[in-house]
């Protein structure tokens, strides 16, 4: 199996191929910015990003290797900075139609990356997947989300693309440490409390529901396979753990796996953009996938904690 996967070198994409090479496959990466943690297969540094006119031989003319199908997870994150520079949600979305359009031009099959902000701020806690209510939308960064959403749904049904959407929810573990780029909450955490110094939690009861790493990449991979094989396509699906926590319970869990009591600061429960509430239904995802994921929040930070110290191996 021949994967391009665009993202490449971010947290998810880097698990992801670094699992395919495992199991065999051959794996081409596309990103703007060179893969910090690993140079095991090739990546070709480019700006989806930037307005294309030619996607016959690749994005631009690029020339990408031959390939059974696309892994979409280029994309601005940070929910935050999306708010304060919102040109980066468009950005999300001109890179999203650049990949269809190679998609179509092509004939390949996408699996594209969404997240759980599509929901909005869900105070009547409905997330089974066709329940997403667009009007809920909280940021830039989820409209970008949705926009994405909505192009893949109409090359499906103009150019009969098949195709996997995947909405992620806070995904943390192995490859998430380049906290210069980007902070995540986990490893920004553990940094701090590791050093002593305090962390800062947005809202006592404010609930996510965070995904292990190597749960979301059997997901993942499993899509691969059955969307290849004909028997899941054109479908929509939420993949998490299934189980909330609040940011102070994570706090808890991470100062336990440190030794540490951690010194935790609670700021006022909102900021523009951000969501307070929200646990995956993941029904659909054990329906169509077998998913089944095995790894709770508690053995999620200890394994997190224990790479980020150098003491957890390389899968």
């Amino acid at each position: 199996m021949r994967v391009l996967i665009t993202g490449s070198s971010g947290q998810i994409g880097t698990n992801l191929a670094l699992r395919l090479l495992a199991d065999g496959h051959t794996v081409f990466g596309v990103d703007r910015r060179v893969n910090p943690w690993t140079d095991a297969f090739p990546t070709l540094l480019q700006d989806l990003a930037t307005p294309q006119q030619e996607f016959r031989g690749g994005i631009g003319g690029a020339p990408y290797p031959p390939s059974d199908i696309v892994v979409h997870f280029a994309a601005n994150a940070k929910v935050f900075e999306l708010v304060e520079q919102p040109h980066r949600a468009l950005e999300n979305i001109t890179l999203t139609f650049n990949v269809l359009e190679f998609c179509r031009i092509n004939q390949l099959p996408i699996i594209f990356s969404s997240s759980r902000e599509v929901y909005g701020d869900i105070q009547r806690y409905l997330t089974e997947e066709s329940k997403a209510d667009f009007s809920y939308t909280e940021s830039p960064y989820s409209a970008s989300k949705i926009a994405g959403e909505a192009l893949v749904y109409a090359y499906a049904r103009c150019y009969g693309l098949s195709y996997l959407v995947f909405r992620f929810s806070n995904v943390y573990g192995r490859y998430d440490n380049d906290l210069e780029r980007m902070e995540r909450v986990i490893p920004l955490f553990i940094r701090n409390i590791s050093h002593g110094e305090p962390v800062t939690v947005y809202g006592r009861e404010k609930v996510l529901d965070f995904t292990y790493i190597d749960d979301c990449i059997d997901g993942v991979v499993a899509g691969i396979n059955r969307l290849l094989a004909g028997e899941v396509r054109n479908r929509t699906i939420n993949l998490a753990y299934g189980q909330g926590n609040s940011l102070v319970r994570m706090a808890e869990l991470i100062g336990a796996a440190l030794n540490r009591q951690p010194e935790i600061i609670v700021a006022p429960a909102k900021r523009p953009g951000e969501v307070s509430y929200y646990v995956a239904d993941i029904a659909l995802a054990r329906d169509l996938l077998g998913y089944q994921p095995r790894t709770p929040l508690a053995e999620g930070v200890r394994r997190a904690v224990a790479w980020m110290r150098g003491e957890e191996p390389e899968p």
